[in-house]
């Protein structure tokens, strides 16, 4: 039986989707619009910290003003997020991830069952951020990166592959290389840009996207084609679910895809990956579902 949010319209997104587990057809979604949105009490979203930017600053503020609700989000790196949602550390409506991997951190019942579906939304290549006033920023801009991170003095920071996607992909950008681990210092996701600006670090791991919205200048991995995914999912048993549904509306409506857009992000033709029927009625539409 597929579940029904009352008070929750369905809406539609501009983005198309498709189906990857289920037979289930699909149908070119249409935007939804961002007045028709209403959701009440507190909405949590947790999210990849390489979107904190877009979501306390925009999306988080735009949604809370536009439907009524109140927005509380939590940035950190994916595979902490999931490690804190199965421990029932952290609570949340929605999660939204960086990786596909993450999502299938909360699918089954080995898992929990946390989730039993997710769309992919959005890509952010890897690239290397540098401090514009490091001694290295010459070298940087002429010499190949892997050997300029490797000199002696350089700092180069990472997140912990372990906890974020960000450092499991800079750390597969190494191994590639042949350089060892060591050749980076490992913080948490919610330090990396704060340790870059004031000049701790040299250089990090960054996506494109948080880059370009922080104004960290950047160089690209060259041969390396590595990349952020950016996915979403309503929680099975969110305490919101309501407000976690009329959140993902938000998201793709005109105003949630401008601001995506405007902090960089590569928006991608949706994909729901998982049990369709699953998936709450009232996304259907917004998500192509048939």
């Amino acid at each position: 039986m597929r579940k029904l949010v009352v008070g929750v319209a369905a809406a539609a997104l501009l983005i198309a989707g498709c189906g990857s587990n289920t037979p289930a057809s699909s149908s070119p979604p249409t935007t939804p619009s961002a007045a028709s949105i209403t959701a009440s009490g507190k909405v949590q979203i947790l999210y990849a910290g390489s979107l904190a930017n877009l979501m306390e600053h925009d999306i988080g503020p735009a949604f809370a003003n536009t439907s009524g609700a109140k927005y509380e989000g939590t940035g950190a790196g994916s595979t902490a997020l999931v490690t804190q949602i199965k421990g029932k550390v952290k609570q949340g409506d929605v999660f939204i991830s960086a990786s596909t991997d993450a999502n299938t951190g909360l699918m089954g019942s080995a898992n929990g069952g946390w989730e039993n579906w997710y769309a992919t939304f959005a890509t952010a290549p890897l690239e290397i951020g540098y401090n514009p006033n490091s001694k290295f920023v010459a070298d940087l801009k002429s010499k190949p990166w892997q050997q300029v991170i490797t000199e002696s003095g350089f700092r180069m920071g990472s997140t912990d592959p372990k906890l974020d996607p960000k450092g499991k992909l800079a750390a597969q950008a190494l191994t590639t290389e042949g350089l060892p681990s060591s050749a980076v210092q490992v913080f948490p996701e919610e330090q990396m840009v704060g340790r870059l600006q004031a000049g701790q670090l040299d250089a990090g791991f960054f996506y494109s996207s948080e880059a370009a919205d922080l104004n960290i200048p950047t160089i690209n991995l060259g041969s390396i084609k590595l990349k952020a995914t950016y996915t979403v999912t309503v929680l099975n048993n969110a305490p919101n679910a309501a407000g976690g549904i009329a959140f993902v509306r938000y998201l793709f409506s005109d105003p949630g895809l401008n601001y995506m857009r405007k902090h960089g992000l590569l928006l991608q033709p949706v994909t729901v990956t998982g049990v369709k029927t699953d998936v709450p009625s009232a996304l259907d539409s917004a998500l192509g579902i048939k």
